[in-house]
């Protein structure tokens, strides 16, 4: 019968019996192994983080740009019915300039009431008058077509509006048809 072994001998026989892969010295073969997996793993986990950063970042460039383009195709559309309108616009000008009789004050009152209405709905799109009698001449929204010699304004003023001009969102529409004043051709004398 063998006599029973002591808690000291079975932790001398662990030590003899060679180093584990619990002793703080020793790698094991495996683990060096698991090790350079897990980096791999890491880097390859940075580099698929990183691709999605960028993708997200393109992504949301594209869909502020397309909002964009949506929002600037929108605006030229409606700039292009804005100047079929201007027409309609100037017959009202004309129409209520046309009329002072009495006769037709009632009329009078209800085109003054339609172009009314018609502009401010216009100006609530963001169409704007441009400002041109007694402004020096813009050729970028004045369109000169006529030259007018005169002492009264000094020379390049907007003398007169023949045609209002319009803006939109800051784009000219239409130019104002203008006549400009001219500083006066100095006289010749005949000696």
């Amino acid at each position: 019968m063998t006599a029973p072994m002591r808690k000291e001998d079975s932790s001398k026989d662990l030590r003899e019996s060679g180093p584990t892969a619990n002793d703080p010295g020793v790698k094991d073969p495996d683990a060096s192994a698991l090790d350079e997996r897990i980096a791999k793993l890491e880097a390859e986990k940075e580099d698929l983080k990183a691709t999605l950063v960028r993708r997200q970042a393109d992504f949301e460039n594209f869909r502020k740009r397309t909002e964009r383009e949506r929002h600037d195709e929108s605006r030229r559309v409606m700039g292009h019915f804005i100047q079929h309108l201007l027409p309609v616009l100037d017959g009202f000008e004309r129409a209520l300039a046309a009329h002072d009789n009495p006769a037709y004050e009632d009329y009078r009152k209800g085109f003054e009431l339609i172009y009314k209405q018609l502009w401010e709905t216009l100006a609530k799109q963001g169409v704007e008058l441009i400002e041109a009698a007694g402004k020096p001449f813009d050729p970028h929204v004045h369109m000169a077509i006529e030259r007018v010699e005169t002492e009264e304004f000094p020379e390049g003023t907007v003398i007169e509006v023949l045609q209002p001009g319009y803006s939109f969102h800051g784009r000219v529409l239409r130019p104002a048809t203008v006549r400009v004043a001219a500083a006066p051709a100095a006289a010749e004398y005949d000696n």
